[in-house]
């Protein structure tokens, strides 16, 4: 990568910067409220923990219409010299940046890897722009594992109120989980650090106009480190307190990308995924504590509603998606509730094999992808809805329990998604063959 290769103000400030050990990539969109606190840790921690090595903070922004940039640019940092127990020897550059492409997290996040592979960072991190948690201990945690254990990609792990995180604790910790057999607890954490190598990795693939592009970056990211070999870790990160959203509200753009950008990675690694069984831990670094967590208002009827309303109305598209055993149950569950007497619940197995007809319909409707996912929101929007009825007395770890009786259902029943997607439909105890078409073969390197 070359600075002609990249846009022209960033070609410019690389030209300034001719190399830097450490990249720091904040993206931002309209984050003027909270990015000037988030810049003011990364550059303490920087300062703090890496004054030997040279360093740049740069904020790759989608065009903001508020002061982000402003506030990246002006920040003030000159009492950070209170956390230090040294002077730095090497400054902290700050770079705020336009990216170019589909608008979304993931143009910014290739920016900032471009910027890194040009300056041949040893180390790069991505952080979100919205924290009001993070500190310079963050900044630590996520390069050390790289810079001094020779680890590729660190996912975050923190402690997050019981309905923050849903997608990520109803489908992609679980479904990732049993897939690649790795518990990376955050998978969509948002913030991470990584490898000069695994960076170069990422700009090698060529699926950048894709959803990874916007929402699907984060699981893009986690997947192939797992799926091809580079050394994973966590690091305990104490709270995650952000812009929180009620998970009735209009996630249908997120969970879409999301789950799309799982769904796009199945093919490509399923000689990986489909020889795994079981899980194992991942190493964590960090020192766990209790935190406090600032709860999540969720309207639990709105989410019912939604539901609801996808039983009248998409039928059609469900006979496409979901199994006739998964249909029926999901019809009768709309039927109990139309009159708001029964209790409202969806069991652990019809979730899984819900999910599992998913990532079959995906794969075998090209042209109705969209619609696909599309209607997997009243469902997903159901689930939750059945989560929070379960969960209101419970606490952080009576909730995690339950989380992880998700999780062991996924591993317990993948047989089923491994016979589908190999062309076999395991129902009522037999196996069938079914006529599908051959998958274009893909070879994949595994990391030492």
């Amino acid at each position: 990568m070359t600075s002609a290769d990249l846009p022209a103000e960033a070609a410019s400030c690389l030209q300034r910067l001719g190399k830097s050990d450490i990249v720091i990539g904040v993206p931002s969109y309209n984050n003027g409220r909270t990015i000037a606190h988030v810049v003011r840790a990364a550059h303490a921690g920087l300062s703090k923990y890496y004054g030997q090595y040279t360093s740049v903070i740069i904020n790759s922004d989608g065009g903001s219409t508020d002061d982000t940039r402003e506030k990246v640019l002006g920040t003030a940092v000159e009492d950070s010299h209170l956390l230090m127990l040294r002077t730095p020897l090497s400054p902290v550059h700050r770079l705020s940046l336009p990216y170019h492409g589909i608008p979304g997290k993931g143009s910014a996040f290739r920016l900032v890897f471009r910027m890194a592979e040009a300056l041949n960072a040893k180390a790069c991190a991505v952080i979100d722009s919205d924290l009001r948690s993070i500190t310079p201990e963050w900044i630590d945690l996520l390069l050390r594992p790289v810079l001094h254990a020779s680890y590729d990609f660190v996912a975050p792990y923190y402690h997050r109120h019981k309905y923050d995180g849903t997608i990520t604790n109803s489908i992609v910790y679980p479904l990732t989980r049993s897939l690649y057999g790795q518990r990376v607890r955050q998978p969509i954490g948002g913030d991470f650090g990584l490898s000069g190598r695994l960076v170069r990795r990422y700009l090698e693939r060529d699926d950048w106009e894709t959803d990874v592009a916007r929402f699907g970056i984060d699981i893009w990211l986690t997947t192939i480190a797992l799926a091809e070999g580079y050394r994973v870790c966590q690091s305990f990160l104490g709270a995650k307190l952000h812009d929180a959203k009620d998970p009735g509200a209009d996630l249908t753009a997120m969970l879409n990308q999301v789950t799309g950008s799982v769904f796009q990675l199945l093919p490509e690694y399923r000689h990986v995924w489909q020889s795994i069984a079981g899980s194992r831990p991942v190493d964590l670094f960090g020192f766990r504590y209790d935190v406090g967590l600032e709860p999540v208002a969720v309207n639990v009827q709105r989410m019912i509603a939604a539901f609801l309303q996808g039983c009248e109305n998409l039928e059609e598209v469900w006979n496409l998606a979901l199994g006739e055993d998964q249909l029926r149950a999901w019809s009768e569950l709309g039927k109990r509730h139309q009159g708001n007497g029964a209790v409202f619940h969806v069991e652990d197995e019809l979730w899984v094999r819900t999910i599992h007809d998913f990532a079959c319909a995906w794969r075998e409707h090209r042209i109705e992808r969209g619609h696909i996912l599309r209607s997997l929101t009243p469902l997903y929007l159901a689930r939750v809805a059945s989560f929070v009825l379960d969960t209101v007395e419970d606490d952080g770890p009576r909730v995690e329990d339950k989380i992880e009786n998700l999780c062991l259902c996924f591993e317990r029943l993948k047989p089923e998604l491994v016979a589908a997607w190999s062309g076999r439909r395991i129902a009522r105890g037999k196996v069938t063959d079914e006529a599908r078409a051959p998958e274009p073969q893909a070879h994949v390197e595994v990391k030492q």
